[in-house]
């Protein structure tokens, strides 16, 4: 079989799903578009973030310092995975507002701890990835020797509960994680399978407008999984997204330019994001109407 044709592939699916949706046009009346973002408090240049990514020294020395500083100089939110508490605090030193994703740890007062410590490196927004519990196999993940677990209802009421500062669910692909998500008290969630860490899941953009419905603008949804230009930024917002988040597509200007790369990368996106909603009549984030998405036979 051969490399593009992995029907269980998630990214695949996807990224054929993203391809599927189709954009009319709408001019009369339309005004140059604002990108900006308002998000907790906060205001941004963009939607684009950065995704909670981890360990990118075997991309660029200092990957993810470099990629906080090219987030910073474009005025986008940053986003960090997991690394160790010395790296969060080099991340933050940059100025980089950053929503820090912290795994779910077995050892729930290991968690607690970490909440403790992104708290004082003044960190905008933290959270938890719990789609990164389990390992294919059924039983717990473990990430770099250490154990992960899923969390219960009341557990993640705990961590939400322990800290003033929003705290975002990661991973959240059904309504029913959605519910879940409110009732615990989550300030934000992200739409994501993970980078495909289950064959055949939704594509996050296919399950995005039955999520938006049960949050109703209630707290925050971003997208994450497959962002690669701004006419993809474009449909997970008409879809009910506040923001997305970008990974892989930033991996390669990383490595050439480092921050720089990063910035440029974010900017192109945002200029892309731009010109859909100049052609849409979309003059805000807020005003972007989601009849303008058509869907493809197929789908």
């Amino acid at each position: 079989m051969s490399e593009h044709n992995k029907p269980w592939d998630s990214n695949q699916i996807t990224r054929e799903y993203f391809d599927s949706l189709l954009v009319e046009m709408r001019h009369i009346d339309a005004v140059i578009p604002s990108t900006k973002l308002e998000l907790y408090g906060e205001t941004f240049d963009t939607p684009i973030m950065m995704a909670a990514l981890s360990h990118l020294d075997n991309v660029r020395e200092n990957g993810m310092v470099e990629m906080a500083k090219g987030a910073h100089a474009a005025n986008a939110v940053n986003w960090a995975g997991m690394g160790d508490e010395a790296e969060i605090s080099a991340i933050t030193a940059t100025g980089a507002r950053t929503i820090n994703i912290i795994k779910p740890y077995a050892d729930n007062d290991y968690i607690l701890r970490r909440i403790e410590h992104a708290e004082r490196c003044g960190v905008m927004a933290l959270g938890m990835d719990v789609d990164h519990s389990f390992g294919g196999n059924g039983r717990y993940d473990l990430v770099l020797g250490e154990e992960m677990k899923a969390k219960s209802l009341n557990e993640l009421k705990e961590f939400i509960n322990s800290t003033k500062l929003p705290f975002i669910i990661k991973g959240v692909l059904s309504e029913q994680d959605a519910y879940k998500a409110l009732e615990a008290g989550a300030k934000g969630i992200v739409v994501s399978h993970h980078h495909g860490i289950m064959n055949y899941a939704v594509p996050p953009l296919y399950i995005l407008p039955s999520i938006a419905k049960v949050i109703n603008h209630q707290i925050p949804i971003f997208v994450d999984c497959g962002i690669i230009s701004g006419m993809d930024v474009f449909k997970a917002l008409a879809l009910g997204a506040d923001a997305v988040s970008a990974g892989r597509v930033i991996m390669e200007p990383l490595k050439k330019n480092g921050s720089e790369g990063v910035k440029d990368q974010i900017i192109k996106m945002t200029e892309e994001l731009a010109g859909v909603m100049a052609r849409t009549c979309s003059r805000d984030l807020k005003n972007i109407d989601p009849a303008v998405i058509w869907h493809r036979n197929g789908w």
